[in-house]
């Protein structure tokens, strides 16, 4: 689990990377083709893994609810976020990561609510859970890229 848990870390520092030197007008413009931006893609790693882990093991999430709902899987950006929500999801790149590692090595990840995931990947456990959040982490290091490819594009 320790290399799953590397794996995320250093997919986190690139995803910080990209909120920190992206303009700012790149970061939150949806170019022609896609529904969503660089932000919602980033905001969207970090609370995935809370109802992946937390939710499915019925646990109390680590962050706000309403940065959950406002990213979650379905939803699409709603203007653009304050400074502050920028600085909290910035901090939770890392932070959030951390507390999972803590919690999964205390054993809080005891009872999980198996899963069908959208790409037809089966959870059926907390490491199940870990072990995919790497791939779908990957998915939107993917989507960043396209969406600054085409950004570059259409200047």
């Amino acid at each position: 689990m320790e290399k799953l848990f590397d794996i995320v870390l250093k997919n986190r520092k690139i995803l910080h990377d990209h909120l920190q030197n992206t303009p700012k007008e790149d970061l939150f413009r949806i170019p022609k083709g896609f529904n969503n931006n660089i932000w919602w893609n980033i905001a969207h790693v970090v609370v995935t893994p809370q109802l992946l882990l937390y939710g499915l093991s019925g646990l109390d999430f680590t962050i706000e609810k309403e940065l959950i709902d406002k990213y979650r899987k379905g939803t699409f950006p709603d203007g653009e976020p304050s400074k502050q929500e920028v600085e909290k999801i910035s901090a939770y790149l890392f932070s959030t990561v951390k507390l999972i590692q803590l919690d999964y090595s205390h054993g809080k990840f005891k009872t999980f609510k198996e899963y069908m995931t959208t790409p037809k990947i089966g959870l059926a456990s907390a490491e199940d859970a870990i072990a995919f959040n790497v791939f779908h982490e990957g998915l939107h290091l993917g989507a960043i890229g396209a969406l600054k490819k085409t950004l570059e594009t259409d200047r």
